[in-house]
């Protein structure tokens, strides 16, 4: 069965969520970032330290399911199963029974269609979907519909079609369930997405490079199972890389390679850095910059993704690391930690020149204005619920009405003492300003910080696709206890 109940959340919410939690299935409601456990269970249950150790083997990039002649025909199947991880055995939720599942890579103006199976256990809350993270595609019907829900026990076939125009950079796929979404992509139900086409903006000599998948997820450990019920955004975690506990990455002196850093966890923020190297940003949320620009570390909240170009340096070993990062005194503090080990050896190859222009971007700046929105990022006091405009979510109540065709400049502001994240299904978004700063225009994003007791300004383009879609913080508890709206695109 395939329904649309995704509502208030009222009284009927509350038993769900304590039902949730007596059995074991994954509702999270946050508690300054975190789960409040439920009066039906008894103390939460703190998860294992964090999992380190040495880099023992190399990187494995994820196996991918590549379109054919303009189709990428594939199934997934959602179920709970045992995966080897960090050295352990350990249950996860999974894709095709996996914790990192295929990429799906195709190319602009493919069609996708999934056979998607449910195989959950057969809890009340246990219904999930799917949505295709920063992809311009339409959110009606059986395409990108977060307000989908798929029972256990259940297959829906989603089907989408891409324009021409998709921009080729990464993008990734992850369930969307209100008051479940935290849950279940901390869980592990996350893959990436790639629509090829940088190449066509690379200059010769770094066309056809090697290129990596960076997928940052991480996981907190009960025993043998993954943690999804009362997450805490600053309890012990174990940082990997496509599934990988500190894999070993290898490049040789003077290489150029290109990295799809992407982190495509629940809640948590990395600040990635390669301690003597610097990151050139080719693309940001699968949109290409129009210049390249470089940076020494990359703060990433959930959902955001960066395609770099990274240069080996002389030989010897480096750690790829995520420094530390302080989300407000409302927020959390994560520690620095080893994401993987960076091998440089083997016979030095000429160092390529890198590109400097790079992309056409739109900008927004120039286009007239049909209307002006304010989004404010509130929470009460303990940090349990989160609120756009001081409602919390209702997929039967229309937030937000704009127009087809036309462009808006919204104020997003956080009036919270701690970072949020703005995400928005369906149309990207140009930053124009940054706490009352110009911000630079390299080129549109689908996800971007904002600072704690700070505003930005964006414009989005509304184009192509009518319908009903949704904007909401990307750190996933704070989206499952509130802090979502829904945007109607009229034709």
């Amino acid at each position: 069965m395939i329904r649309y109940p995704f509502g208030r959340w009222t009284a009927v919410g509350s038993l769900l969520a304590a039902l949730a939690f007596a059995s074991g299935c994954g509702t999270a409601l946050p508690d300054r970032g975190q789960a409040a456990p439920s009066a039906a269970t008894s103390a939460p249950v703190s998860p294992s330290p964090a999992i380190t150790g040495a880099a023992t083997e190399d990187l494995r990039d994820p196996a991918e399911v590549v379109s054919t002649n303009g189709l990428l025909k594939t199934r997934i199947v959602v179920e709970r199963k045992k995966v080897r991880l960090a050295g352990k055995d350990v249950w996860a939720l999974t894709y095709n029974g996996l914790y990192m599942p295929p990429t799906l890579r195709l190319k602009p103006g493919d069609r996708m269609e999934i056979a998607f199976e449910n195989r959950l256990p057969e809890k009340v809350t246990n219904v999930t979907n799917l949505h295709v993270h920063g992809m311009h595609v339409s959110p009606g019907g059986n395409s990108d519909n977060i307000f989908l829900a798929i029972d256990p026990g259940k297959t829906f076939d989603f089907k989408y079609q891409f324009l021409k125009s998709l921009e080729p950079g990464t993008y990734w796929y992850h369930p969307h369930p209100h008051t479940q979404s935290a849950a279940q992509t901390a869980g592990g139900m996350a893959g990436l997405i790639v629509v090829d086409g940088l190449d066509r903006y690379m200059p010769e000599p770094l066309r056809g490079i090697t290129e990596h998948s960076i997928a940052l997820k991480d996981f907190q450990l009960v025993g043998d199972q993954i943690k999804t019920t009362d997450l805490k955004m600053g309890a012990p975690t174990t940082r990997t890389v496509n599934g990988q506990l500190n894999p070993r990455i290898r490049i040789k002196p003077g290489e150029t390679q290109l990295w799809r850093i992407a982190n495509i966890g629940a809640n948590i923020f990395y600040k990635v850095a390669l301690p003597g190297t610097t990151f050139h940003v080719v693309a940001q949320d699968g949109y290409p910059v129009n210049k390249v620009f470089p940076l020494d570390s990359i703060v990433i909240p959930a959902g955001a993704r960066y395609d770099v170009l990274v240069q080996g340096g002389q030989a010897g070993t480096k750690e790829l690391i995520t420094q530390p990062y302080n989300s407000g005194k409302a927020g959390n503090q994560f520690p620095q930690a080893t994401l993987a080990t960076v091998e440089t050896s083997g016979p030095p190859v000429e160092q390529a020149a890198l590109p400097t222009a790079f992309a056409p971007v739109d900008d927004l700046g120039k286009e007239p204005i049909a209307g002006r929105k304010t989004v404010v990022f509130t929470e009460n006091k303990a940090g349990t619920l989160f609120y756009v405009n001081g409602k919390q979510f209702d997929h039967n109540r229309i937030d937000f009405r704009v127009k087809l065709n036309t462009v808006e400049e919204w104020t997003i502001r956080n009036d919270s003492d701690e970072v949020h994240s703005y995400h928005v299904h369906t149309n990207d978004f140009q930053v124009m300003s940054v706490n009352g700063k110009p911000d630079v225009n390299y080129g549109f994003q689908d996800t971007v910080d904002v600072p704690a007791r700070g505003k930005i300004v964006i414009r989005s383009r509304f184009v192509d696709f009518p319908g009903k879609t949704v904007l909401h913080c990307h750190i996933l508890n704070h989206e499952d206890a509130g802090m979502m709206a829904t945007v109607q695109i009229d034709p």
